[in-house]
């Protein structure tokens, strides 16, 4: 589903402001950061500008800048809602555009080396926000031959990150984005595989934790990995009954995480005791406050 983000009002939207908050919950690897400019096309490595760039930052941390989500690192690009959202490239940004992306970028980046390969309103928020950032495009043009090149000669002076460490990071930083807590980390244990080239199984210990949506970029979880889940602490729906149908109503719920929100990845307990996994209708106190209705729909469920 797009997101049109159109108006000075998409800043404000609650799936964009959700996006800007949970950037603080992600850190970057390595020594440097990269940021560079967005494009149309979505996922931007899919961008003829991004192919351009990739060729030459590939090893270190990239984070896209774009209005109005404020800061995409390159490991989240496929994640809803940043993979589906529209809006205009020009690079005019408005005061509050610049300052909402700025202090995203900054909150970030903190304190680590930046290297800026921007132009337009992306440079500007990054001169208000960032203190020591190094500026590469000097002809206003991100993808000419003198920019990537002074690019490409500033990033020798900083170490390549190891694939492996940013594949588990990437897996890891979804993780939680999508779980809210940099805990999160927990779900994907060193040693974790991606099986499978579209939707990805998340195998571990010949478990499968959950699977890795092409669609939407973000888990979906078998019974090990809500285990994980409710470890954590969030996410959770505690009933005390015995629950043998695929629909969990709302008259059979006991408690519930009050920040689960609609379409969340939740785990269902009974006695301390994962019973099943599914998508939540319903945000956490709904389903705590409703006599009828859906509350959750299971996917998985412990058999007895």
């Amino acid at each position: 589903m797009k997101i049109p983000c159109t108006i000075d009002e998409s800043l404000h939207r609650p799936e964009v402001a959700r996006w800007r908050e949970r950037m603080n919950l992600l850190e970057p690897l390595g020594d440097v950061v990269v940021v560079l400019p967005c494009s149309m096309r979505k996922p931007y490595s899919n961008s003829k500008s991004h192919s351009v760039f990739m060729r030459a930052t590939k090893g270190v941390q990239e984070a896209i800048l774009t209005s109005p989500f404020g800061v995409c690192p390159r490991e989240m690009e496929r994640t809803y809602p940043i993979q589906s959202y529209d809006t205009s490239t020009t690079g005019d940004w408005s005061k509050e555009e610049i300052d909402l992306t700025g202090e995203c970028l900054k909150n970030y980046v903190d304190g680590k080396d930046v290297i800026a390969h921007v132009t337009g309103g992306y440079r500007e928020a990054c001169e208000a926000y960032l203190e020591d950032a190094i500026y590469t495009c000097e002809d206003g043009r991100a993808t000419s031959w003198e920019s990537m090149d002074n690019l490409k000669k500033e990033l020798r002076n900083y170490p390549r990150i190891k694939n492996s460490q940013k594949r588990i990071n990437g897996f890891r930083s979804i993780a939680r984005y999508q779980f809210n807590t940099r805990k999160a980390d927990s779900f994907i244990p060193d040693g974790t595989k991606a099986v499978g080239r579209f939707m990805r199984r998340m195998i571990y210990e010949k478990e499968q934790l959950a699977t890795l949506s092409f669609d939407t970029g973000l888990y979906s979880l078998n019974l090990p990995g809500g285990e994980r889940v409710y470890e954590m602490g969030v996410n959770w729906v505690e009933i005390d009954f015995e629950m043998k149908t695929s629909t969990l109503f709302t008259p059979g719920v006991v408690d519930a995480d009050p920040n689960i929100l609609p379409m969340d990845e939740v785990v269902v307990v009974r006695n301390g005791e994962v019973m099943g996994v599914g998508k939540a209708v319903l945000n956490g106190n709904e389903m705590k406050s409703a006599t009828k209705g859906v509350a959750v729909k299971i996917r998985h469920r412990r058999k007895n």
